[in-house]
């Protein structure tokens, strides 16, 4: 497990954050690491759960997903067993990218992606507003996303 991350390893993240399909002797050259050590750090990095993963970064709207909505929802009781219920079934719905247990007035923020506005009635028609125990569904469109960082911050 990775109790702290140096500078080193810093600059491992910041490198595939760039570039995730970074060949590793060039990621090695990069940071001023021969590549055995590159490769352990990495390992380590990985093992650890530090870097979860490796995926593409999609444009929505190139994909033909320009519409945005940010919904939050308030549950009638907010015991585990319902939040834990809300959460199970609404990961079963495709159109949800992003689903946040949150503090405050709102229960979850679920970020929603759809083609159309007439695909996000329908899912809300036919998908969300059909789950038990809703108190207050609000949504909001994005306009445009001006930043977008796939980093932790430095």
């Amino acid at each position: 497990m990775v109790s702290t991350i140096d500078r080193v390893d810093r600059e491992i993240i910041r490198a595939l954050e760039e570039d995730g399909r970074m060949p590793l002797v060039q990621l090695a050259d990069r940071i001023g690491l021969s590549v055995t050590p590159c490769k352990r750090r990495l390992a380590r990095l990985e093992e650890s759960g530090l870097i979860s993963g490796y995926a593409a970064q999609i444009d929505r709207k190139i994909a033909g997903f320009g519409i945005t909505a940010f919904v939050s929802v308030e549950l009638e009781r907010q015991d585990a067993e319902k939040l834990a219920e809300f959460q199970r079934q609404v990961a079963l719905f495709e159109e949800v990218v992003t689903g946040t247990l949150m503090t405050g007035a709102q229960d979850f923020l679920l970020e929603v992606a759809v083609e159309s506005l007439e695909e996000f009635e329908t899912f809300l028609q036919t998908k969300l507003m059909r789950l038990p125990d809703l108190r207050v569904v609000r949504s909001r469109f994005a306009l445009r996303k001006f930043i977008n960082r796939a980093r932790i911050p430095y």
